[in-house]
């Protein structure tokens, strides 16, 4: 009965939440995914595949999304987040090519800084 409830609440919450704070979470959920391993890597590198499809498919949305015509952010914004999201893409190869901990930690702070922004309210002047 209480897993119910939980999982009714996430569905709400879903719905309900603004689009920058479902990235926020989703891009901090991932990177709180990436940082586990990184950690335990011993115990844990076998989640590594898993962990970054998961950041992999995080980024494939953001990256088709930034680059729909209609999208109405500045053309500069959409062009950083694309030229991140690549970038992202190139080194989640590398790392899968030849893993190691210490390449987690570009893929944990970019998710982490771009959770962070998201998160930030612009101040009124």
């Amino acid at each position: 009965m209480q897993h119910h409830a939980a999982t009714a609440y996430q569905q709400t919450t879903k719905q309900t939440a603004a689009p920058r704070d479902l990235e926020a979470n989703l891009l901090s959920r991932s990177a709180a995914q990436l940082q586990r391993v990184r950690d335990d890597w011993d115990l844990t590198r076998s989640e590594l595949s898993d962990v970054l499809h998961y950041n992999r498919k995080l980024w494939g949305v953001f990256l088709t999304t930034v680059t729909k015509e209609d999208n109405p952010l500045p053309h500069q914004i959409k062009q950083n987040v694309a030229n991140l999201g690549l970038f992202v893409m190139n080194h989640t190869i590398e790392v899968i090519a030849s893993p190691s901990p210490q390449k987690l930690d570009v893929l944990i702070n970019i998710n982490r800084e771009i959770a962070a922004g998201l998160r930030s309210r612009p101040t009124s002047a």
